[in-house]
């Protein structure tokens, strides 16, 4: 009977975490159809066209914390090998987001080309055994007016 608060403190964290990224997967998904408009390339310059429009540096970064439930499921992948399902969800949602607050930037200063985007990834914090804390996506590229 004692291990009942674990594992019922277990679930409810484990619960919890699966709502909360389910809930911010959807939010991404509104603000990515918000914000189609705002068109983001790899081409490091823009058309000859578009030489003559104002350029400006645009930015979006975001952190987010590998849970509890993410370091269990990738130690049990890396016992047998495979694909970490839980670490590239993480990465996924970190990009997206990143990339929509670069948008919203662009937004915010008038441009609706982005051109040269890059996104640079870093781990930001060490848990125990060096395993990942904390990851950080910072997406940018230059706007164009």
């Amino acid at each position: 009977m004692d291990f009942l608060p674990i594992v019922l403190l277990t679930i409810i964290g484990y619960l919890s975490g699966s709502i909360i990224e389910r809930r911010h997967f959807q939010s991404i998904r509104k603000r990515e159809l918000q914000l189609k408009g705002i068109l983001t390339f790899s081409a490091k310059l823009p058309p000859a066209e578009d030489f003559n429009k104002q350029s400006v540096l645009v930015s979006g970064n975001v952190v987010i914390s590998v849970d509890y439930f993410k370091h269990i499921s990738a130690a049990l992948r890396n016992l047998i090998g495979g694909r970490v399902i839980a670490y590239e969800t993480l990465m996924e949602r970190a990009r997206r987001e990143a990339i929509l607050r670069m948008k919203t930037d662009a937004k915010e200063k008038g441009a609706s080309q982005i051109f040269n985007v890059k996104l640079e990834t870093s781990s930001i914090s060490k848990g125990r055994a060096n395993q990942i804390g904390s990851v950080e996506v910072f997406a940018y590229g230059t706007g164009l007016i």
